[in-house]
């Protein structure tokens, strides 16, 4: 160093804390020690669930932190999973960088309903598609009971309660009717049982990814939605969005945000009538779960950022149709949610002990979303070049939601299905990773996907 280039004075300082982080490391070794971090954090929380078990606790967990059960198995599946996530890592970010916009979005929502598909077909069709949505505790098992849905709506809140001859099952008493409502829905149009359900999940939630894209290109981040694509594909997140009810969620919100940045970033009546849709799929989004209320910081990061009052106006105008049709119906939000926590204090979740799944529900999701989003994550923390304000607004409103989530205590277990609406939006951070290294990248979610697919069967 010679003497015009040695620190002095106030460069002194910033000297020694560059010295200091010399040991550090950073880049690709940076990422790769962050997810061994994730590795071992995950080990060591599903050893304390092992020893909970062990010691007697009721934890309701059969493979912690998953609620799944080792069961290693192959399907008819399995090799049509294999081959797609091989081309997929192959020439997905090869076809992501340079085809058209139109025909990019229409190749990866193929492709991820493909991957999703066939990864729940490794159980078989009626084990891994059609008999996921028809068990004892799940939305099916009750639309036989409904003869007239007005009726229902209107009886709703009174079946919540637990003890009741009618009560309603778990899954469709434990969330507002949205949800059951669709199946219904399907039911009345033709499409019983569990097989048109599972398809229809699979159909809705693997266009998630896609209305990520959607999102981020109208918000001006065009190169990112490319870049992400392939990792909001591949996520290790399909192998509960093929199989629940959740995954249609996380297509619903995702679409209702996609429209609302649509309508909010163009003008005309095209845009108008976006802007409506999309909150009219945010407002139905309310009554899939209520814990998609947390999903709320989405939206409000659209409008934060676009500031136009039309396309605000109008998505407010869609959500009070929504919440307007359930109410004059005899559902009433807030009644439903009362009943429904007075329930989740007396169900299993009152023997789950906070302070191991305030941790646990952590590690879950570290299966949902994968090495890839853990090193992106990362990379988003320490950039130097900022992504566009709209990749850290949109990340950090999913991870707040997940982190109230948790530490409210009314997540405890399950969440790798419960937190899917959120998962779809940690992908945005995999587009800081190095371009050399993609396919490594995408490969470590591949291989997750079909280790978890494979080695476990989970109920969803």
């Amino acid at each position: 160093m010679s003497v015009i280039d040695r620190p002095t004075g106030a460069d002194q300082p910033a000297a020694r804390r560059r010295r200091g982080r010399r040991f550090l490391p950073t880049g690709v070794a940076a990422d790769l020690t962050v997810v061994v971090l994730g590795v071992l954090f995950v080990l060591g929380i599903a050893l304390q669930g092992w020893h909970l078990l062990h010691r007697g606790d009721d934890l309701f967990l059969f493979f912690p932190p998953l609620l799944a059960w080792w069961h290693p198995h192959v399907g008819v599946g399995t090799v049509p999973a294999i081959m797609v996530a091989v081309l997929a890592v192959g020439y997905g970010p090869g076809l992501a960088a340079r085809l058209r916009w139109r025909p990019l979005l229409w190749t990866a929502y193929a492709t991820s309903v493909g991957w999703t598909l066939f990864l729940a077909l490794a159980e078989g069709f009626s084990a891994g598609v059609a008999g996921k949505l028809t068990s004892t505790d799940e939305y099916l098992h009750d639309v036989p009971e409904v003869s007239s849905i007005p009726a229902m709506l209107r009886e709703f809140t009174a079946r919540i309660v637990d003890g009741r001859p009618d009560q309603w099952t778990t899954h469709v008493g434990a969330h507002p009717p949205g949800a059951f409502l669709v199946f219904l829905w399907l039911n009345r149009i033709g499409l019983p049982g569990g097989g048109a359900a599972g398809v229809f999940c699979i159909l809705v939630g693997g266009g998630a990814c896609v209305a990520v894209a959607v999102t981020l290109r109208a918000l001006g981040a065009e190169h990112v939605a490319r870049a992400a694509l392939p990792f909001g594909v591949l996520i290790p997140a399909v192998v509960w969005i093929g199989v629940s009810a959740d995954g249609m969620f996380a297509g619903v919100l995702a679409w209702g945000i996609a429209l609302l940045a649509l309508g909010a970033t163009h003008r005309g009546r095209r845009a108008d009538l976006a802007a409506l849709a999309g909150g009219v799929l945010l407002g139905y989004t309310l009554y899939l779960s209520y814990g998609l209320a947390l999903a709320g910081l989405l939206p409000l990061v659209v409008l934060g950022l676009t500031r136009r009052v039309r396309p605000s106006v109008l998505a407010v105008l869609g959500v009070a149709l929504v919440v307007g049709a359930f109410t004059a119906s005899g559902f009433w939000w807030l009644r439903g949610y009362t009943l429904t926590a007075q329930l989740y204090d007396q169900s299993i979740a009152k023997h789950r002990p906070y302070a191991y799944f305030l941790f646990a529900d952590l590690a879950a999701f570290c299966f949902t979303i994968g090495p890839a989003a853990l090193a992106g994550l990362r990379r988003l923390a320490v950039a130097v070049r900022r992504p566009p304000i709209a990749v850290p607004l949109l990340v950090g409103a999913a991870l707040a939601a997940i982190l109230f989530a948790d530490v409210s205590g009314f997540s405890k277990a399950e969440v790798e299905r419960i937190w899917l609406p959120f998962a779809v939006w940690l992908v945005l951070p995999c587009a800081l990773l190095p371009r050399r290294g993609i396919r490594w990248w995408l490969t470590g979610q591949v291989v997750l996907a079909l280790l978890v697919d494979h080695l476990l069967i989970t109920p969803w």
